[in-house]
């Protein structure tokens, strides 16, 4: 997608070059200065009923007179919020890309000039949005939208800080891109193997420094837990480890680290068969940090960045992992596994024990945890876990920025009474009650050296259904909170 700035006062929309243009108008009226042929031609559909000033609403016009575009769309937000006007685009993308349109230009009306910059950000990752198409093992995908240029026409007022705004939604929007596409391949082209090769061409495009460890390597790291989990398939695992520098050495990284499954049957706990073929999106917090990573390394920010992917599949056969059995940690803490189901947390411990080398300023990992956290929060928010109030603000604030919301849920002691051990120094699994929590209590333990954030986003990572697909979240959210981090 290309995308470009450019100036234009509300007044002089109508003169704007482009294939479609799409007005976006917020609030319940027509905004005072709204160019004068723009604005006669949303009253004549107001008052004819074809066209009315609430969120949802949409109308198309063709050979407007007086505008330069071939067609002009208007698309009513009702509410002047960031999150209205960006699904108000997202509608009248919709208009325009199934019209063959090439060219767009878009233009906001009625909103706060504090929002200008949130806006350009929003309207690359809409217009991304629109036109991606899943076509890796798909020949037969329809083709994808001719959409291929929008421009953001913006006043002289705002125009630095819609370009600051543009820079940031291209980024973003290639790194959630990125993260859709690794999560939508099945599971024999998405292996563990592959998400290291991903990772290893971001690292030779952006100049980054990448290891990708083999079974060896991690045997050699101690790395039982994460060992246990792989034992059971054929497919070899990775520990992918990333690393942007962009500040001195002396400042300490942000790490991210990312469950990657690449599939879950369960293991010997297997899952039940409908719906297992969703377990390929199992690896959505691998995904997440590889897209974060790509979106940091094209807006080369002052700071300093660790990416750690531990990648393996779940898999049940005659060397896999038994419910009961017991294997020790790199942190030297014994699990008893008493779900293999509950595979997630034993990869991640191992990783967020390697991620003290680093001496971080703060450690946050993402990972399709539970379904525990789906009940409690669906597919809106991400479920959030911190271990300080200055950390969990910091993810909340970048969450809301990113219109990539999470929500902090607790983390009392007396939750992890249920993952006492007579065997071990700790069970993998408590009981149902409050699932997601006791699993977050879990890595707790391998995360004390630092400040840690967990993300559990196994409600918003992808979609069922007739929409089944991979949404690419939280990449927003992350990179949000790393350039935060900057500061």
């Amino acid at each position: 997608m290309d995308f470009k700035i450019q100036t234009a006062e509300l007044d002089g929309l109508a003169g704007a070059g482009a294939d479609a243009l799409i007005v976006v108008i917020g609030g319940e009226a027509l905004p005072k200065g709204l160019d004068a042929a723009v604005a006669r031609h949303a009253q004549a559909a107001v008052k004819l009923g074809d066209f009315d000033l609430k969120a949802g609403q949409a109308l198309t016009l063709v050979q407007a007179e007086g505008v330069k575009a071939p067609r002009l769309v208007l698309v009513a937000s009702g509410k002047t919020t960031l999150a209205a006007a960006r699904a108000a685009l997202a509608a009248g993308l919709a208009q325009v890309k199934s019209r063959g349109a090439v060219s767009a230009a878009v233009a906001f009306a009625g909103f706060e000039a504090a929002l200008a910059e949130s806006l350009a950000e929003q309207a690359a990752l809409a217009a991304t949005d629109a036109v991606y198409v899943y076509r890796h093992t798909k020949p037969s995908a329809p083709a994808a939208p001719k959409l291929a240029k929008v421009s953001l026409l913006v006043g002289k007022a705002d125009l630095k800080a819609a370009k600051a705004g543009l820079a940031r939604g291209q980024a973003i929007a290639a790194g959630v891109e990125l993260a859709r596409e690794c999560a939508n391949r099945p599971a024999n082209h998405a292996t563990p193997t592959y998400l290291g090769q991903v990772v290893q061409q971001l690292g030779k495009t952006h100049g980054l420094k990448v290891e990708v460890l083999d079974r060896k390597a991690v045997e050699k790291l101690g790395m039982g837990s994460f060992l246990a989990v792989a034992q059971g398939s054929d497919e070899p695992l990775r520990f992918i480890v990333a690393r942007y520098d962009g500040a001195p050495k002396t400042v300490a990284p942000v790490v991210l680290v990312g469950k990657g499954i690449t599939f879950d049957t369960g293991g010997i706990s297997l899952k039940p068969g409908a719906e297992m073929d969703e377990m390929k999106f199992d690896m959505g917090g691998a995904a997440s940090v590889i897209g974060t990573l790509r979106a940091v390394a094209e807006l080369k920010p002052r700071l300093n960045l660790v990416v750690i992917v531990a990648a393996c599949e779940n898999m049940p056969s005659g060397r896999a992992v038994k419910p009961g059995d017991v294997v020790t940690s790199m942190s030297g803490q014994t699990i008893e596994i008493l779900n293999t189901d509950a595979e997630g947390r034993l990869i991640l411990c191992d990783a967020l024990t390697y991620a003290e080398r680093f001496k971080p300023a703060a450690v946050v990992d993402v990972a399709t945890l539970t379904g525990a956290c789906v009940i409690a929060l669906g597919g809106v928010r991400s479920g959030m876990y911190a271990s300080d109030d200055e950390l969990a603000g910091a993810l909340t604030a970048a969450g809301d920025a990113a219109l990539d919301p999470c929500w902090r849920m607790p983390l009392d002691d007396d939750y992890a009474e249920g993952l006492k051990s007579n065997f071990a120094d700790v069970a993998n699994i408590a009981g149902r009650a409050g699932g997601s929590i006791t699993a977050a209590k879990f890595l707790q333990r391998f995360a004390g050296k630092y400040r840690w954030g967990h993300l559990d986003i196994a409600g918003t990572a992808w979609k069922g259904g007739a929409a089944k697909g991979a949404t690419g979240r939280p990449v927003g959210l992350l990179t949000h909170f790393v350039l935060s981090q900057a500061k």
